[in-house]
Order: C-alpha cells, then structure tokens, then sequence
C-alpha cells in the first residue's frame, strides 16, 4: 500500500473519514448523508473516502460539497480517494474525476493527495494530467497501482514538468516534495519523461517511490541519470522490484555520493544488481559516509559474501553508516554459519537471513557471461535533455493534452 514517509497531525475535529466501509455510493442521495455529516464540521482539514466506491451523480455532489463551503474549501489539506472506484465502469471513473479533479484545483491549501489503487489506465489521462499541471498548492502525490502503462506514464511526467514551471510563477512555497508511483507497469518507455518532470523539482523533492513497474537497466539508468541526479536533497529512494544489473548499479553508484548528507532509506530489494553491481554499489558506503541513512534493503539480488567483507563490514567499521538501523539481506548468496553474518546479526537485532542462496563456482561461472551479454544490450541511452525540456517549456498544459489526447489508444 502507498504511504507517506510522515504522518500529517490534524486536530480530531478536523478530519472527516468513512475510510474502508465498502459503501456504495451511486446516486446524490446515497452521499447526502455523508455530507450533511461532513458539513457539521467547523474545519475540515483532510477528507478520507478510501475504501468506498463513488458514482458520477454523488461525485457531482460532492464536487459541490466541497466548492461552495468555506468550512471544505478554505481548509482542506489533504485528501485520500484511494481505492474509491471498486466495480465502476471506466465511463462512470472518467466523468468522476473530469467533475472532482478541478474541485481540487480551488482548494488553495490542498498538498496532499493519495489518488492510489484505482483502475485509471489510459482513459482517464487527460483529467489527471490537467490536474497534476495545475495543482500548484500540492506537495505530496500518490499514485500507485492505477492501470497507468508506459504511455500514462511519460504524461504523468510532462504533467510534472508543467507543475514545477507553474509552481515557480505562481511563488508557491515549495515544488513537489513526494512522488509515489509503484505498481502502475511504468517499464522503461515512461523513464526518459519521468526523468525530466522529476528533475524539474530540483532540490525539493524528497521521496522517490517507484516499486514494482517492470523498468528494465536502460530505464533506470534513464531515471538516474536524467532526473534523480538533479534531485540533491533526496532522502527516501524505492526503486523495489525493477531490474539493474551491472550497468544500471554503475550508474546508481555514481549517483549515491550526490545523496550522502540526505539519504535516509534506500529500497533496492528484488533489483537484481548481479554480484558486480552488488560490489560497486557497496564500495560506494565503504568510501563516503552516508550520515543519515537508515534503512538499507538488498534481498534477492545476487549479493556475494566476499561483497560483505571487503565493503560493507569495512563501511560498518569506519563509521560510515553511525544511523543504519535497518538491514534487509535476505535471499542473497551468503554463508549462514559465518562470523560476517554473526557480526550483522549482532549489529542488526531484526535481521532475517532464512532464505539464502546457495551457488557453485561452475553456475556462477556461467552466470557472469550472462551478465556481460545483458549489459551489452542494456546502455546509458544519450540524450540531449535540453531541447525536450525547451519544448515542453513552450507548450501551454491545454495545448499538450490536446496533441497527446489525439495519440491516445
């Protein structure tokens, strides 16, 4: 499930939730009730709906609702609309949004908004890209496990791009802060434009949470190199279940020293760094403290022990990681009854290594010139960033939708 990094504090008073009651609301008077509960309220600070199922009529009830009292709309920080479309059509998801989506737009204190586990997909790109654009009080987006697909995927990052160019005339008081978008099938034909939106938030931008979206090395090495790079100040990198190998881990090694005074937890579980990457990745915390991490999570990508004692146990050490707190090494090729796993066990009271992986020197033989003939088809993919950025610079955010509307499938 997708979370925020912290947990925003409101007064009892100021939160309105009927979070997870699985009700159906269809009609104006199925939501009626709803709001005339939600209009008691002097302030109303965030709005939880997850966990219900909204039609058009009520969706237009509620878009009213929150439009024209002072009570909703001067106040409203945050909202939570995940999960909210269980057995909807497609149809009644589209016309939903196109009547909430610029309701939100009017609410001036509005940073946060978990739009996550519902089934959007293509059809409804324009209404969340116009959105995104314009949403320039917000500073938390959560997206996550909505049906995007690659092509949703490179609009939500122009739709970025467009944020950061209109929060800055607008002087909002922060560009983007929280990015999370796992689940959503992204792979590597959305990186490039991701890349650039992310990018355009600069030292903002906080968290990154990209888990489970089938990007492939060349996509990382996209991401890293074309927007994660410009991020300075990240503290929170979730990259879980997409695939590295050596060159992809290349790059995040030279990536990670950028983020050394900021990085506070790094997800690369499932990641398949391959034992090499594994080893450039772990020389990076053997050479340069990370002063502030404290989560490191490498289960079940090819980790050798012999990557253990010459980087991370040194890094341990030398006081290069004083924060870590939390170790994930599961599923990786390590010795079960050896003192490096004693010492972590003894450093890391919660560590599980239950599932480890056995390899004999003729498979691991093997398995490197698999290696090295991946890499070979998986390179840094050159670009000349400026033009694009200049383009999307010109283009108002009707004029994008429109043209990219008329290639939708």
């Amino acid at each position: 499930m997708a979370s925020l990094p912290f947990t925003p504090v409101y007064e009892e008073s100021e939160v309105f939730s009927i979070a997870s009651k699985a009700l159906k609301l269809s009609s104006a008077d199925d939501i009626n009730p709803i709001l005339d509960d939600l209009l008691k309220l002097s302030k109303v600070k965030k709005i939880d709906l997850s966990g219900n199922t909204i039609g058009i009529e009520a969706s237009k009830a509620l878009s009213e609702c929150i439009a024209n009292n002072s009570s909703i709309i001067d106040n409203l920080e945050e909202i939570n609309f995940a999960d909210l479309y269980t057995s909807r059509l497609v149809d009644e998801v589209v016309e939903s949004l196109q009547l909430l989506l610029p309701t939100f737009l009017k609410c001036k204190k509005l940073t946060i908004v978990n739009l996550s586990d519902n089934a959007f997909g293509l059809r409804t790109i324009d209404s969340l890209e116009s959105y995104i654009s314009n949403a320039v009080s917000l500073r938390h987006l959560l997206l996550s496990n909505n049906g995007m697909g690659p092509f949703a995927g490179e609009r939500i990052g122009k739709a970025l791009f467009q944020l950061a160019k209109n929060k800055k005339a607008a002087k909002a008081d922060s560009l983007l802060e929280t990015f999370i978008c796992g689940r959503n099938r992204l792979e590597n034909g959305s990186s490039l434009y991701l890349a650039i939106g992310l990018k355009a938030h600069g030292d903002d931008l906080k968290t990154v949470k990209l888990y489970q979206n089938g990007i492939r090395p060349r996509g990382i090495m996209n991401l890293l190199s074309y927007g994660f790079k410009f991020n300075k100040n990240l503290e929170i990198l979730d990259l879980q279940d997409n695939t590295f190998t050596k060159s992809a881990s290349f790059i995040l090694a030279q990536c990670l020293p950028i983020w050394k005074d900021t990085l506070k937890e790094l997800n690369l579980n499932d990641c398949l760094l391959k034992g090499t990457g594994c080893d450039v990745v772990f020389k990076v915390l053997k050479d340069t403290q990370f002063a502030n991490l404290e989560t490191l999570k490498v289960e079940y990508n090819e980790l050798k022990q012999e990557t253990i004692i010459n980087y991370f146990l040194p890094a341990l050490e030398e006081n290069n990681l004083p924060k870590l707190k939390e170790l994930q090494i599961n599923g990786n090729r390590l010795e079960e009854d050896s003192d490096a796993l004693d010492t972590l066990q003894e450093k890391f009271e919660d560590l599980e290594i239950d599932d480890l992986e056995e390899l004999d020197s003729e498979d691991e033989e093997e398995e490197e010139e698999e290696e090295e003939e991946e890499d070979e088809n998986e390179t840094l993919q050159v670009v000349d960033i400026e033009p694009l950025e200049k383009a999307l610079s010109e283009l108002s955010i009707d004029s994008l939708t429109d043209a990219l509307a008329k290639t939708t499938i």
